[in-house]
């Protein structure tokens, strides 16, 4: 009796990129060829005062709405990657600790699901996207849009954030070796 063998299909390569914020994450699923699969942000607020409840548990609530809405998405499109900009310097103790927490949620969920991550600074997506380190997010949004087809939103926090994390993309596009090798 002879084996047959069967090849399951290779799954779709993935990338999960991302703007953290704990008020707006932006985030992209990038296919292969560089086609935007689903964009959009993940907005939340501070509801402690109208919730009664301890502002460290209205950050917990925040914190969970977030994971749950990214695990969803790794999940849905089987991302095989995760990419991310590094937050970095901030205007007052509590910027700095909003920056570990989302810092910490990116990579809580790449070790949990042990997907590679890749951190990339915002300074140099812009100087790659527009060959300099400061841009606004208009000039941001104008050159993502000129480099790949986005479902824009037309809403600008939204379009702002998606665009933040599609530079992110754009720069892991050309520096990262695990993109190199699964785009070949």
């Amino acid at each position: 009796m002879k084996r047959i063998r069967t090849t399951q299909p290779q799954r779709p390569f993935r990338v999960l990129t991302n703007d953290p914020s704990l008020t707006a994450w932006g985030w992209a699923v990038v296919g292969i060829n560089g086609d935007v699969v689903e964009a959009g942000c993940i907005k939340t607020s501070c509801e402690n005062k109208v919730r009664r409840i301890r502002k460290g548990d209205d950050t917990v609530r925040r914190v969970s709405e977030i994971n749950y809405i990214l695990l969803e998405l790794i999940r849905t499109h089987n991302v095989n990657m995760i990419l991310s900009e590094l937050p970095h310097g901030s205007q007052n103790a509590s910027a700095a600790v909003m920056m570990g927490i989302v810092t910490g949620i990116v990579q809580t969920i790449a070790d949990v699901l042990q997907l590679p991550v890749e951190w990339y600074s915002e300074g140099d997506a812009k100087k790659h996207l527009l060959q300099k380190r400061s841009a606004t997010k208009k000039e941001t949004i104008s050159a993502i849009s000129n480099v790949y087809e986005v479902p824009w939103r037309n809403v600008k926090y939204i379009d702002e954030a998606i665009a933040d994390a599609m530079a992110i993309y754009h720069v892991a596009k050309n520096q990262s070796a695990i993109l190199r090798i699964n785009l070949q």
